[in-house]
């Protein structure tokens, strides 16, 4: 399948390279802005084609599928663009700013009988799977502790007075949205929607979350999401059964489980060795749905996405957390 690119920076390499690796995306079109930073581009990965023009590379026989990793504000913008000239769309995380914005697209890839889909790399690897086929092991779920908390550079961009896209309102940035999406799915794709959600976010002086605690409350358990940009942890994640305990070393890439039986104390690893360029994954799982026009796995694919921008959502509603788009 013909694959374009739209955006350049290192998510967007990372993710020609894992495409590459698939065997099932051949990479023909990128697009920039910027025609040196599209031409650099085009150069690096041996791409035929180059674009500056969104709408032209839209209506190119040579693109099948795109990919979008830019700004998070004109996601939904570029998506449709895409989706009305009958392109297959992969929208990296998170996939929009609004539930109101993903049913839009949704509704315009139907309507275009085409997919969409968002890129969050997790879900789709074999630790994830392993994982939630032994999370009975556990017995019954009592607690769950996912951290994700990575010092971000730009974060001294941000002290300095500048404005990075990602503490950005204008660009739909914050710590929720950026990296605490990875816990958040995990979450999700383990446990189902919670009954009720709460957010503790640290507001910067941009208006967005530099930082914050999501609690996920279920039926019988509860679990603690902890994002952050303007701090660093080594923290693993846990999952906390009456029967034993899973630890995580990170939510992504998920690359080591271990069992821990509250009985024995003993450990069990479950995990196996998964490619370093584990995006590998989810170019594979996507290709196999479009290829073989998988509508059941399609929709649980766009029920986890519907979960978590529901979530989100919420989560920056309690706390008046307001993107430009939503102005």
């Amino acid at each position: 399948m013909n694959l374009g690119t739209v955006g350049t920076s290192w998510i967007t390499g990372s993710f020609i390279e894992a495409a590459k690796l698939s065997g099932k995306l051949n990479l023909t079109s990128v697009y920039s802005r910027s025609e040196e930073k599209a031409k650099e581009l085009a150069h690096t990965y041996q791409a035929a084609h180059y674009y500056t023009d969104l709408d032209e590379m839209a209506k190119s026989p040579e693109v099948q599928a795109v990919y979008i990793a830019s700004p998070n504000s004109v996601h939904l913008e570029q998506a449709l663009t895409f989706l009305r000239n009958k392109k297959h769309v992969i929208c990296e995380k998170p996939i929009f700013s609004t539930t109101a914005e993903l049913e839009l697209a949704y509704q315009t890839a139907k309507e275009n009988e085409v997919y969409l889909f968002e890129a969050i790399r997790n879900i789709h690897t074999p630790n994830f799977d392993i994982l939630k086929r032994n999370l009975q092991m556990a017995g019954t779920l009592r607690s769950a502790m996912l951290p994700y908390i990575q010092y971000s550079s730009r974060y001294d961009l941000f002290l300095k007075g500048e404005m990075p896209n990602i503490f950005s309102s204008t660009f739909s940035g914050g710590a929720l949205v950026d990296l605490g999406v990875y816990p958040l799915y995990l979450a999700v794709g383990l446990f189902g929607e919670p009954w009720k959600v709460t957010y503790h976010p640290v507001i910067l002086s941009s208006g967005v979350d530099g930082s914050g605690t999501l609690v996920l409350e279920y039926q019988d358990f509860v679990c603690t999401i902890l994002c952050s940009k303007i701090s660093h942890s080594v923290m693993p994640c846990e999952i906390h059964g009456e029967k034993g305990t899973f630890v995580l070393l990170d939510a992504a890439p998920i690359s080591e489980i271990k069992f821990i039986d509250s009985h024995t104390k003993e450990s069990e690893i479950l995990s196996v060795v998964q490619e370093e360029k584990d995006m590998v994954y989810e170019c594979s799982h996507i290709a196999e749905i479009i290829e073989c026009k998988d509508d059941q796995q399609y929709e649980e694919l766009k029920s986890l996405s519907l979960i978590v921008l529901r979530i989100t959502e919420e989560a920056r509603r309690q706390n008046n957390i307001v993107f430009e788009v939503e102005m």
